[in-house]
């Protein structure tokens, strides 16, 4: 299993980055993916999630309006387009598949390296 982000860098406060995840070796259709970040000295959180299927998506609260989390099922990829880029948007992003068995008794999780997005002048 492999997710890989990309795309990630430095852009001006007010601007706008993309980033994908591209994933391997599991269904992916199958899985809940989402976008997490993190910056040091404080615990991961999640910014933005598309259910399995890519039909249902849930924003954090302070991303609703300004991020869209879209999938490319040809391609097994996930992005994140991320608008009126703010200082506080400055984070390690991880992307994330995960799902559930059927049986509920077994959860797979599986998490990408991470990609830095630094928003400054």
């Amino acid at each position: 299993v492999q997710l890989v982000e990309s795309w990630g860098g430095l852009v001006q406060p007010g601007g706008s980055l993309k980033l994908s995840c591209a994933t391997s070796g599991f269904i992916f259709s199958n899985y809940v993916i989402s976008w997490s970040r993190q910056v040091p000295g404080k615990e991961r959180g999640l910014v933005a999630g598309s259910g399995s299927g890519g039909g249902i998506t849930h924003y954090a609260e302070s991303v609703k309006g300004r991020f869209t989390i879209y999938r490319d099922i040809g391609k097994n990829t996930v992005y994140i387009e991320m608008n009126g880029l703010k200082h506080e948007d400055t984070a390690v992003y991880y992307c994330n598949a995960w799902m559930v068995s059927m049986t509920g008794l077994k959860r797979y999780d599986y998490w990408g390296q991470g990609t830095q997005v630094t928003v400054s002048s």
